[in-house]
């Protein structure tokens, strides 16, 4: 594991809950422009912490890098989704678009593949 990837997984860990934590009532806000209900908010907020925290894990323990990593970049691929699916503005896909990347290398450093 290199530094670039501590960092990714730190930077990916922190934005998470900087939003699901602080920004709370905007991703309220998010999911019923989506149709979502609050149900679905719930799994995929308690999914986001829990992942994030395997990131951060997975710094002292390796074994733990990839699968969080790879289901994180998932969820980020469905946030995708949904801001195509409701018309939202570029601005507003900046930010899972860039965790997916950073989720991929995350991925790819946890295998290996660079």
């Amino acid at each position: 594991m290199n530094n670039y990837s501590i960092a990714a997984q730190l930077i990916v860990a922190l934005s998470v809950a900087y939003v699901w934590i602080f920004r709370f009532d905007n991703i309220v806000k998010e999911f019923k422009q989506y149709g979502l209900n609050n149900l679905t908010r719930s799994i995929v907020g308690a999914a986001k912490i829990a992942l994030s925290t395997l990131l951060v894990a997975g710094i002292w323990y390796p074994g733990l890098i990839l699968v969080p990593a790879l289901l994180m970049a998932f969820l980020m691929v469905s946030a995708q989704y949904f801001h195509f699916k409701t018309g939202n503005p570029w601005q507003k896909h900046m930010p899972s678009l860039l965790l997916l990347i950073l989720c991929l290398f995350i991925a790819a450093v946890s295998l290996k593949l660079i």
